[in-house]
């Protein structure tokens, strides 16, 4: 006897259907995540295009975009990615005029300067070549001698000349030493057990705990210049925000292993640029509300949740970034498959990225120009350019995989619109975020070579130090003489005005 096996039914097929349908998006989409994992590991970091994308030719037919959308309103210097200046000659740069320079002549002997034919050579000139020497570091003993006065006919009255004031009192570092150590920690990433090890070199003993004690003290001794730049850059028009994780190891109630964070605060609008390092044992949302209190204007951030209830108070307008918008599109480029990359056809991701470089190219054509003449160009020509983006992104949006890495793309880009679009109100307000981006650069290089903070006390002490760096070097200023003049001056500052002195652009 034989079983007769029944036929499935529509509704089974449809069903086993849509299962091999969700597979397949999900075997896509792991895919895609392992693509781009392999260009992040092995390939370049850079941001740049692979190849110089088409941006008239889409490869999805079903959705073309307009031509006439993208020359709208487009002159020749809009080009569809940025032009990037050809590099300079890479020859040997003439050493700066105000070097000291040493004379060594060589001159030929007593017997080659007599001719061939017996006649005596005559000086007619000199070629002159140059080398660049250095004097290592010297180290010398100020020696402060404070002369005593005493009256002969009393024998009683002794007066002694009093000592100014110091840095750190009753320490044997100088203003010059500080300056020199915390150039070399915060400013060159050079960890205190390294320069304890050249101070070894040099037959002198301080040990690495002395140092650390001393970028300490000077953090605290700096203290009123940081409140005076905090106060500054609260009353400006805009402000830009980033933050990076911190290790400090003995913090109270925590873990060693447990993650605090480096804020940064950067001033946007030219004239006096402000840098500002805050530690916080959290990334909150309350943090910003306090490092933003009293604040009103332009705040700019990435998408981090954490900025977004400062955000949307009456008085502050929160404005976007581009480059993390971009970021997300050439990711999904990355990711494409190879086949993808080989078609001379354009994809979405290169047809957002070509929008977004012809916004660039007209921030970089309004490079020098005025706030006013700025925000006008931005008007007329960004304007334009972002209303077609807008439309190709309606278009293109729920026909997206939302899982996917474009679909986060386009989904970044979409909820942040509103955000992303508010630079073109006012010149002054940067198309994305990057300056703080690279104020926090130099802190997460110096984060690789000492690893981590011991305490608190410790994290504050480089916030400060690091913020009157970032903000000397963002002035034109150079940090170690800076911070010569900071240490010596600072400890004698008794009024505001001597304070604001001492403010960097004061010394640029």
């Amino acid at each position: 006897m034989t079983t007769r096996l029944s036929s499935p039914s529509s509704d089974d097929i449809n069903s086993l259907k849509a299962l091999l349908l969700e597979k397949d998006k999900r075997i896509s989409l792991l895919e895609e995540q392992v693509r781009l994992l392999r260009h992040k590991r092995f390939a370049a970091s850079s941001e740049k295009s692979d190849e110089q994308a088409e941006l008239f030719n889409e490869a999805e037919a079903a959705e073309p975009v307009p031509e006439e959308d993208l020359n709208e309103n487009t002159d020749d210097a809009e080009t569809d990615t940025i032009q990037y200046e050809r590099r300079k000659s890479r020859g040997r740069k003439s050493l700066p005029a105000d070097l000291p320079r040493v004379r060594i002549e060589h001159d030929l002997s007593d017997a080659e300067k007599v001719c061939e034919c017996g006649c005596a050579l005559t000086h007619i000139g000199e070629d002159t070549s140059e080398q660049l020497d250095i004097i290592p570091a010297k180290i010398q003993v100020l020696q402060h001698a404070r002369l005593k006065y005493a009256c002969k006919a009393c024998e009683s009255n002794v007066r002694t000349a009093a000592l100014p004031a110091q840095p750190i009192p009753k320490s044997n570092a100088s203003a010059g030493l500080l300056a020199y150590i915390a150039t070399a920690k915060y400013q060159d990433a050079l960890p205190l057990h390294r320069q304890e090890s050249i101070f070894k070199r040099m037959e002198i003993d301080i040990p690495r705990n002395t140092l650390a004690n001393w970028m300490m003290r000077s953090g605290e001794l700096i203290a009123p210049l940081i409140a005076q730049l905090d106060s500054e850059l609260r009353g400006g028009k805009i402000i830009q925000c980033d933050e990076t994780p911190l290790q400090v190891l003995n913090e109270p109630d925590r873990p060693a292993s447990s993650q605090s964070y480096m804020w940064v605060r950067r001033s946007g609008a030219p004239g006096r640029p402000i840098v500002l390092y805050d530690y916080a044992p959290s990334r909150a949302g309350s943090v910003a509300e306090k490092l933003l209190s009293g604040f009103s204007g332009y705040l700019q951030t990435d998408d981090y949740a954490g900025y977004h209830a400062v955000g949307r108070q009456y008085d502050i307008s929160h404005v976007g970034c581009w480059a993390h918008a971009r970021r997300k599109f050439v990711d999904a480029q990355k990711a494409a498959t190879s086949k993808d990359k080989k078609t001379a056809r354009t994809g979405k991701a290169d047809v957002a990225i070509n929008y977004i470089a012809k916004l660039y190219a007209i921030e970089k054509q309004a490079k020098d120009a005025s706030s006013e003449a700025r925000r006008q160009l931005r008007q007329e020509k960004s304007v334009p350019i972002l209303n077609a983006l807008r439309e190709w992104l309606d278009k293109t949006l729920h026909s997206t995989l939302p899982k996917g890495l474009l679909g986060t793309a386009l989904g970044y880009l979409n909820k942040n619109w509103e955000k992303l679009i508010r630079y073109t109100e006012d010149g002054d307000v940067n198309i994305d975020n990057n300056l703080a981006e690279n104020a926090i650069r130099p802190f997460v290089i110096g984060r690789k070579n000492w690893l981590f903070s011991a305490t608190p006390r410790g994290a504050q002490a480089s916030a400060a130090i690091y913020s009157l760096i970032e903000t000397a070097k963002a002035n034109d200023v150079e940090p170690y003489v800076y911070l010569c003049k900071v240490f010596s001056q600072l400890p004698s500052v008794t009024t505001t005005e001597e304070l604001q002195a001492l403010l960097p652009w004061a010394n640029a």
